[in-house]
């Protein structure tokens, strides 16, 4: 289902309501912040990075809304789905995700991640969670 919303009216309930109009703004910036995230993974981060980047936001999201027992969530994502998310083959995520786990970063078996070195991943990633302005860092 599908929703439009014209811009008059939109402009006018942000005139008339301050603080609605801040948390719309709010989620524009943060939204921004995600996209330059995402931009970095496909256009400058090798797959091993991006990768992990994708993995260590996945799981602090998961954290946030309480999906996640420590380092360890489900994680449902095919490896074709992962490879359209990052402009990689899904021969070439399945590398990177032996890579990551050769490393001694992750475990995933059976459509559950363990993080076995967050901090490690992190730095493979180049992890900072601050672009996703969660009230409680979960990383």
């Amino acid at each position: 289902m599908r929703g439009f919303i014209v811009h008059a009216a939109l402009n006018d309930l942000c005139a008339s309501h301050y603080r609605l109009a801040k948390a719309f703004w709010r989620e524009t910036l943060i939204d921004a912040a995600i996209f330059r995230e995402w931009v970095l993974n496909v256009g400058r981060r090798d797959a091993f990075s991006a990768l992990a980047h994708v993995i260590c936001e996945f799981v602090t999201r998961m954290r946030a809304v309480g999906l996640a027992d420590g380092n360890r969530c489900d994680f449902p994502q095919t490896q074709g789905e992962l490879g359209d998310a990052l402009g990689l083959s899904t021969v070439h995520v399945n590398r990177t995700l032996m890579e990551l786990r050769g490393a001694g970063l992750i475990a995933l078996k059976g459509g559950l991640l363990t993080v076995l070195n967050w901090e490690g991943l992190k730095a493979a990633g180049e992890f900072n969670p601050t672009y996703l302005h969660l009230r409680q860092q979960a990383a």
